[in-house]
């Protein structure tokens, strides 16, 4: 009787859910060293500080088995670690500030990313999660699966590249190159000031509202959407624009003429000031507007 009690006791304390756990942890760290980042699920959420130290709070899933927190060098690691062959996740929300002058490189499964206050070079992937960043003048990857990419400059420039095979990406005061490119979303570079910009995408509106700087490269393509361009400065370049089936809008001037009396597609090619620039934009099917601000 007994030992059967025994067992009953033990299977319910077994089968007792854990409850979340508080965390809130600090470790020395260098100014400008290395802090790396993996969640599955939750959101992660970093600022830059003035002080050489990591500090982690926030709150771990009651199937989160530990929170590895650990320095090597100067290399910061901020793990949550799940049990090993378990087919099941568990929400951490973790609240992380870093020395300003840090690079971080952060990856998620689901969970949010929201950086700000750092200036090193920032790495930030998701698979279905969104990810916001402001930068304080370092370079910035940011790939997602399926979620949204909200990317704002911090007034130096620097590189910005984005990938989103589902979701919407945009650019806010970002300054110097940027390449960026989305399967399903909308494109949206605000804003800026550019020496070169790629914006790519297959299903979704393209949209370019920023300076093209003297000798800059804008390369737009997409296979499904309307592209509208409109220069904050006075632009001097020569342009390549083509449209399969759609019209093409041009306040510069020149207006565009059929590609062929069999065919819906249009093209348009000129030159505007000294054109020292390059401007070409392409798309299947959709509406060209080109125009400066």
């Amino acid at each position: 009787m007994m030992n059967r009690l025994t067992l009953i006791l033990l299977g319910c304390l077994l089968a007792w859910p854990v409850m979340a756990e508080d965390v809130d942890r600090r470790l020395d760290a260098a100014a400008d060293g290395y802090v790396h980042v993996s969640n599955t699920s939750g959101s992660v959420t970093v600022r830059g500080w003035s002080r050489d130290e990591v500090e982690v709070s926030g709150t771990l899933g009651r199937n989160v088995e530990e929170l590895v927190f650990e320095r090597k060098g100067n290399k910061v690691t901020i793990k949550v670690k799940l049990p090993k062959g378990s087919s099941r996740s568990s929400d951490a929300d973790l609240r992380i500030s870093v020395p300003a002058m840090s690079s971080i490189d952060i990856g998620t499964i689901s969970a949010d990313i929201d950086v700000a206050d750092v200036s090193g070079f920032q790495s930030l992937h998701t698979v279905s999660g969104d990810i916001t960043s402001e930068s304080a003048g370092g370079d910035v990857t940011a790939e997602a699966v399926s979620g949204d990419i909200d990317i704002v400059g911090g007034g130096q420039d620097s590189q910005f590249q984005a990938n989103s095979v589902s979701g919407d990406v945009s650019f806010f005061r970002a300054s110097g190159t940027l390449e960026a490119e989305t399967v399903t979303g909308d494109l949206v570079a605000d804003e800026g000031s550019f020496d070169r910009a790629d914006l790519n995408s297959v299903n979704g509106e393209i949209l370019f509202l920023s300076e093209l700087r003297k000798g800059g490269r804008l390369t737009i393509e997409t296979v499904n959407g309307e592209v509208g361009v409109e220069f904050s400065n006075e632009v001097s370049a020569r342009f390549d624009i083509e449209s399969f089936n759609g019209d093409i809008d041009n306040c510069f001037g020149p207006e565009a003429v059929r590609t062929s009396r069999y065919s819906p597609g249009t093209e348009l090619s000129f030159q505007h000031g000294s054109g020292d620039g390059r401007v070409t934009i392409s798309t299947m099917n959709g509406d060209i507007s080109v125009c400066v601000d």
